[in-house]
């Protein structure tokens, strides 16, 4: 026999960090796009192929051309909340001790590719989970390398001439600037993979991300049963 009862789940902390940062980052990928549109030069090659970011049809259905210097000028605005939002997450992390749960342990690797291949329908059992599978252990970790990564990149192709020495670092003004894009492009990646997984979890695990509690069913004990 089961019984249902609400288990804490995310901290304040977290959830507070998390939906902060979700919005912020949206906004620094439009605006980003605002001030893309002044100098659209990437494409991909495949073969006799090429696909460039992006047709113009993009920018003229939303609205997106022309309006450089509104995307400078709510990019930079963003950024700083930006990198203060992520500077109190790895500190509150650091603090409380839960970064224990998120950082890639030994064999994380090999186990988020299991946990991959089982969300595929490709393996029939998880590898042994914790409070984060391997897969989301890595991501997690691998979201907030990048999150440096883009305000360091951005700082260098923001202030090429007085931080020339991190500018130069990248590899240049070229390079930072296509370092910049590859790591908005992650994060577009991530969202789709994200957002796919919470779907896959059910509205229990969407909810405890809000509430920070979740309704789990625990199996009663045989003495417990009998009583009832």
């Amino acid at each position: 026999m089961t019984t249902k009862r609400l288990e804490q789940k995310h901290s304040l902390g977290k959830r507070w960090t998390h939906w902060v940062n979700f919005p912020v980052l949206m906004v620094m990928i439009w605006s980003g796009l605002l001030i893309y549109w002044a100098n659209d030069v990437y494409e991909v090659n495949l073969g006799p192929a090429s696909f460039h970011f992006f047709p113009d049809a993009v920018y003229r259905a939303f609205n997106l051309d022309h309006r450089l210097s509104e995307g400078m000028a709510v990019h930079f605005l963003f950024m700083w909340l930006f990198a203060i939002n992520g500077v109190m997450y790895v500190l509150y992390t650091a603090i409380s001790g839960e970064w224990r749960d998120l950082v890639p342990q030994k064999g994380s690797f090999g186990d988020a590719l299991q946990v991959m291949l089982y969300d595929l329908g490709l393996r029939k059992q998880l590898p042994p989970q914790g409070k984060y599978n391997a897969a989301q252990r890595v991501t997690y970790s691998a979201i907030i390398v990048m999150g440096l990564g883009s305000l360091i990149t951005g700082l260098a192709i923001y202030k090429p001439i007085q931080v020339a020495w991190l500018t130069e670092g990248l590899g240049g003004y070229t390079w930072a600037r296509a370092e910049h894009f590859v790591l908005t492009l992650g994060y577009l990646g991530f969202f789709v993979i994200h957002i796919a997984q919470v779907l896959r979890a059910g509205w229990g695990n969407f909810q405890s991300m809000v509430t920070g509690v979740e309704l789990v069913e625990t199996k009663l004990a045989a003495k417990e049963t009998v009583h009832e």
